[in-house]
């Protein structure tokens, strides 16, 4: 936990810092207070780290300045568990019986 609350204030910093302005710069703020309320509260859900680390990046996914911090964000979001394989989880397996192809006995 403390490797997310240290990444989410480092890139707070940065972008407070930033006097560049863009379109998406307060969707971008609100985020990272949202983040940082969720590291206040204890153990975050993952998919809405997930989420939040996915809005960030499309905030802010374009200002170089930025990328270090918002790597840091993503790395320690990463240590709360294996990042999730789009439509992995809601796939069914595949049934292979009613193939054309398979043998028949």
């Amino acid at each position: 936990m403390t490797e997310l609350r240290t990444a989410v204030s480092r890139l707070r910093r940065e972008l407070a810092a930033l006097r560049t302005d863009f379109p998406d710069r307060a969707a971008a703020e609100d985020e990272l207070a949202a983040l940082a309320a969720m590291t206040s509260e204890g153990v975050p859900e993952i998919p809405r780290l997930r989420g939040s680390l996915l809005h960030l990046a499309g905030a802010i996914g374009s200002m170089s300045a930025l990328s270090g911090a918002l790597r840091a964000v993503r790395a320690a979001v990463d240590l709360f568990g294996e990042p999730a394989r789009r439509g992995q989880e809601s796939l069914p397996r595949p049934d292979h019986s009613s193939d054309a192809n398979s043998p028949r006995s």
